[in-house]
């Protein structure tokens, strides 16, 4: 079986480049406008496709599958999203914490299993 280099020829080495482990968490200053909540993603694409899958002539259960992966093709603009999480609700806040809209508390995100990607990419770095 073949082997997939996740990080790169750009990694190895790492010590020897300009490369750095130092992680910076990125601050991110709310605007004092709200957008409209219609403003923070564009779901064209994936109501294009879930159309399509309608109108297909497959199963329900094929129809019920495509149309749940074709939801994935949503693009989502997390600048807005984060000034809307700024003045919404805090039932809001917190659901869009649960959903990894914006990840507010590092802790939180370990918990809610966010960082799990990250932790199992490192020990595969550091093992090779």
């Amino acid at each position: 079986m073949k082997q997939i280099d996740l990080f790169g020829d750009e990694f190895k080495n790492v010590g020897e480049t300009k490369y750095t482990n130092k992680i910076q968490t990125p601050i991110y200053e709310p605007k004092n406008k709200c957008p409209h909540i219609l403003e923070l993603f564009d779901d064209s694409k994936s109501k294009r496709l879930i159309q399509e899958i309608e109108n297909s002539n497959l199963t329900d259960l094929e129809k019920k599958f495509l149309i749940e992966s074709a939801k994935r093709h949503t693009i989502f603009n997390y600048s807005k999203i984060a000034d809307y999480y700024a003045h919404a609700s805090p039932e809001m806040q917190n659901l869009m914490e649960r959903s990894a809209l914006v990840i507010i508390d590092f802790e939180k995100a370990i918990q809610l299993g966010y960082v799990k990607l990250n932790e199992d990419l490192t020990q595969h770095y550091l093992s090779e």
